[in-house]
């Protein structure tokens, strides 16, 4: 992995991934100095849980932005502390993110999850999203063997809806939104992991995050508190003004321009401030994590998460 190099202020080894957080130091477009700064910092893109787990563990990074939760406990179980979780990102019906999709040509057949019996599936990368898949898939009477399941590059799943190479599948967003507006593909069902796993449509799924390695915190700790009170503020920005975060999507995520205005925006919260019963959601999902042996054994949620 390319080695970014230390500016003054940065994380010196880099973010993996990006997501909305406003201008760094130095920004002159008005357009975006009116959101939270984060500062200078080095990043390198990093696509999926395992190679944001393996870039914690090896401390090549110092912070994954998008950390996916499962994956993230399980890297804790093997190396205590290396993910450390300042802040989760909510998904649901609402806050739409993973979701069941199939290509347009099969629409009129495939109107529920159950009609996914003896198709072709794709699933977003790694074993967290594919078992989190298949354990969606058995709650509504499917199990292994009625229907097959192969992971998927992101960056693959639009040309796949395109080609037929799949009948549907589980993916994220934005590829979801696009996928929709070329019209390749529908949505069966979003939402799923709150509606499914945690019960209700309208609860909490807190599926990735943003986490911290332990040595960061230990390390620089001046540093890794500028960062959380930067992240603080943009958490706050996008609650207060949606519409305007939007703007910082296009340049900082890989959501392209023509879908930044209605791509789903996610219940960003700070672990600092999350109640109870969302707390209640998150150890939920770990456990489900453990029944489906992507955390290898039971663990208590609270103690991978860190509050500044």
């Amino acid at each position: 992995m390319s080695q970014p190099s230390r500016r003054k202020g940065g994380l010196g080894r880099g973010l993996a991934s990006l997501i909305p957080t406003g201008p760094a130091e130095g920004e002159t477009d008005p357009a975006r100095l009116g959101g939270p700064r984060i500062g200078d910092a080095a990043a390198d893109v990093l696509m999926g849980g395992p190679p944001n787990v393996a870039a914690l563990i090896t401390n090549q990074i110092e912070v994954s932005v998008v950390l996916v939760t499962l994956e993230g406990l399980n890297a804790d179980l093997k190396k205590p502390g290396v993910a450390m979780y300042l802040a989760m990102n909510g998904q649901n019906a609402t806050h739409r993110m993973e979701q069941f999709v199939v290509r347009s040509a099969l629409a009129d057949k495939v109107t529920s999850l159950k009609d996914f019996k003896g198709l072709k599936l794709m699933s977003a990368p790694g074993p967290a999203n594919l078992n989190t898949a298949k354990g969606i898939l058995a709650k509504v009477g499917l199990k292994d063997g009625d229907y097959t399941i192969d992971q998927l590059d992101m960056g693959q799943h639009i040309n796949a809806m395109k080609a037929g190479t799949f009948d549907g599948g589980y993916t994220l967003e934005p590829a979801a939104t696009i996928m929709r507006n070329l019209g390749v593909a529908k949505t069966v069902e979003a939402g799923v992991i709150a509606k499914y796993i945690l019960g209700s449509p309208d609860a909490d799924a807190y599926a990735a995050g943003c986490a911290f390695s332990t040595d960061f915190i230990t390390k620089r700790p001046d540093v890794a508190k500028r960062f959380a009170q930067a992240w603080s503020k943009a958490v706050d920005f996008i609650h207060a003004d949606p519409a305007a975060a939007r703007k910082f999507l296009a340049k900082n995520t890989m959501t392209p321009d023509n879908v930044v205005d209605t791509v789903p925006m996610l219940g960003y919260i700070m672990t600092k401030n999350m109640s109870a019963k969302q707390l209640g959601y998150l150890q939920e999902f770990a456990d489900f994590g453990t029944g489906i042996g992507v955390v290898p054994e039971k663990i208590d949620v609270k103690q991978d998460l860190k509050s500044f």
